[in-house]
C-alpha cells in the first residue's frame, strides 16, 4: 500500500476513518516550567488539601471580609438609628418642611434606600478587592 492510498489521493482531505486512525500529536510535559513557580503550586495544593497554611490563608480572607462587613454595617446603622432619635430629641427638626413635605418623611422615606444601595455597592467592590488580593497573593 502506498503512502497516498491510506489517506486518499494527494491534494484531498483524508476521510473520517483514516483521520481517526492517526495518532494524536505528542504533547511535551515539562515539570520545571518557569512560568509556573513551585510556590504557586504548593500554595494552591495547600488550599485544596486544607492544610494548616491553607486554613490560615482562607481565615485571613474571611477575617478581612468580616471586618469590612461589620464596619459597613455600623456605618449603615448609624444614620438609620440616628435619624429617628434626632427627630425625637429635637422636635423643631422634626417639624421642618421641605417643598411642603415634612422633613422626617423625606429623610426616613428616601434616605434609607439610597444609603442601602450605596453601601451594598461599596461592600461588593470591597469584597471583590479582598478576593482579588487573595488570588494575587496565592499566585505570586
Amino acid at each position: 500500500m502506498s503512502k497516498h492510498s491510506a489517506s486518499g489521493p494527494p491534494g484531498q482531505a483524508p476521510d473520517a476513518n483514516t483521520a481517526a486512525l492517526r495518532k494524536p500529536r505528542r504533547k511535551r510535559v515539562v515539570l520545571n516550567d518557569s512560568r509556573n513557580p513551585v510556590t504557586v503550586v504548593r500554595t494552591i495544593t495547600e488550599l485544596e488539601e486544607q492544610t494548616s497554611v491553607g486554613e490560615v490563608l482562607v481565615r485571613n480572607l474571611l477575617r478581612a471580609q468580616f471586618k469590612t462587613s461589620m464596619w459597613l454595617a455600623a456605618l449603615t446603622l448609624t444614620p438609620l438609628v440616628g435619624l429617628p432619635l434626632a427627630f425625637y430629641l429635637c422636635p423643631a427638626f422634626a417639624a421642618a418642611t421641605l417643598f411642603g413635605v415634612r422633613l422626617p418623611w423625606l429623610l426616613i422615606g428616601v434616605l434609607p434606600f439610597a444609603l442601602l444601595f450605596g453601601v451594598g455597592y461599596w461592600h461588593n467592590r470591597l469584597a471583590e478587592r479582598h478576593e482579588k488580593d487573595f488570588v494575587n497573593m496565592v499566585e505570586s
